[in-house]
Formats: structure tokens, C-alpha cells, sequence
């Protein structure tokens, strides 16, 4: 049974949010502060978190900062009631996995909760175990869902490593941000094309020695992205 982190300081809204989860099948345990939020995200023993963003004692951005920092890549769902396409891009590019804004429909967050999951468990369409690109220096081994540069383990994120590896087994092709969007959010893609700039902004700090001229990830401009593995 997987465990579900559920950070918010209101109750109401921590014990809706719990039950809909519980119902789905799902272990919760909720928080109801920044701290003792970092704490249990950093025991390791969660599965993903729905962290709310205007929390007594740390903010759900600072937690979400601290955790990427410290290479905790537990899958973040930030839910909040800051609307703007501003605020949903920061929050992406701390390294959250999906944003929702209150109000909010329960039903929804917990459809969100599950694709985010899916994407942790699988990519489908990899057609080999293990992918090498410029004579080993990047591996991506799907198995082990791994990613090694230069010899080191890579830290990525679900939204991040699904990313890579759409883009990876199709190299050279060229995705849309709008194709890209809908591989990592599905049916639940908020429109927000400028998101998946985040993720590739964050995809080249942890790939690409010199982000100003990336290897891998090629921008295509006016329309997207590339990967190229020469």
C-alpha cells in the first residue's frame, strides 16, 4: 500500500483530502506544519506528498527547496491558493511534480495524485533497459530507474525523468511543449506551456555542464525541445 504524505495546516481541508485518498486505497498521514512536514518527507517512508504552500513555520516552497537540495526526489503535489501562472511556474521550477489551486475539487487532486504515481512507476514505450548516449557518459537505465552522467547518480524528479526518457528514446525528434505537457500531465495538462520550461531549465542543471549550449536537450525555437545523444 503506498503512503501519501498530506500537509496542510487547515484540518478541514487535510480531512477531506485524506478520506478521498483512504477511499482510493491509499495509507495518509497528515501534517499540519512546515517543520514536522520536512521531517516526515525526509524519513523516506512516503510515497509522494500534497504539500500546501502557506504553512506555519516553513512554506511549502522552502520545504520543497530544501528536500531537492538534499537530493530527496519524493513526487510533490503543491496545492495552493495562489493562482498565477507566476506562482505555478516557481513552484515547478523548485522541482514540484503538479500544482493545484484551491478551490479545488477532491475527485480531482486525487486523478492528479494518481497520474503523478504513474509516471514514478513506469514509461512505457522504453524499447531497451538500458540507454547510453555519447560513449557512456549519460546512461538511463530504466530497470533501476537510474540516471547517471560522467559516472555519478543523477537525482531527478518523476516529472523530470519521465521527461528524459520520452525525449531520449526519440532522439532527434522534435516535441512540442504542448506534446510535452500532455506526456507528463495527461488528461489533466493545465495549459500552462511555460511549465515545461521549468522542468527543462532544471533537466539541464542536473545534465548539462554548460546549460548556456546543452548537449542533450536542445531547444527548437518557436517550437519546443529535442534530445540529441551524439
Amino acid at each position: 500500500m503506498e503512503n501519501i504524505l498530506v500537509v496542510d495546516d487547515e484540518e478541514k481541508i487535510a480531512r477531506v483530502i485524506s478520506a478521498y485518498l483512504q477511499k482510493e486505497g491509499f495509507a495518509v498521514t497528515q501534517a499540519n506544519d512546515g517543520a514536522e512536514a520536512l521531517q516526515l518527507a525526509q524519513s523516506g517512508d512516503y510515497d509522494l506528498m500534497v504539500l500546501d504552500l502557506m504553512l506555519p513555520g516553513l512554506s511549502g516552497e522552502e520545504i520543497t527547496k530544501r528536500l531537492r537540495q538534499s537530493g530527496n526526489n519524493i513526487p510533490i503535489i503543491m496545492l495552493t491558493a495562489k493562482g498565477g501562472e507566476e506562482e505555478r511556474i516557481l513552484g515547478l521550477g523548485l522541482g514540484a511534480d503538479d500544482y493545484v489551486v484551491k478551490p479545488f475539487s477532491p475527485g480531482e487532486l486525487v486523478a492528479r495524485v494518481l497520474a503523478v504515481l504513474r509516471r514514478v512507476r513506469t514509461v512505457p514505450g522504453v524499447l531497451a533497459d538500458v540507454l547510453e548516449y555519447a560513449d557512456g557518459e549519460l546512461i538511463i537505465d530504466t530497470l533501476r530507474r537510474e540516471v547517471c552522467f560522467r559516472g555519478q547518480t543523477i537525482g531527478l524528479t518523476a516529472t523530470e525523468y519521465k521527461l528524459l526518457v520520452t525525449m531520449a528514446k526519440n532522439p532527434g525528434r522534435v516535441f512540442t511543449r504542448g506534446e510535452l505537457l500532455e506526456i507528463v500531465q495527461g488528461a489533466f495538462a493545465t495549459g500552462y506551456d511555460r511549465s515545461i520550461d521549468s522542468h527543462i531549465k532544471n533537466l539541464r542543471h542536473k545534465l548539462e555542464p554548460d546549460t548556456a549550449n546543452p548537449r542533450f536537450i536542445k531547444t527548437v525555437y518557436g517550437v519546443g525541445y529535442k534530445f540529441e545523444g551524439n
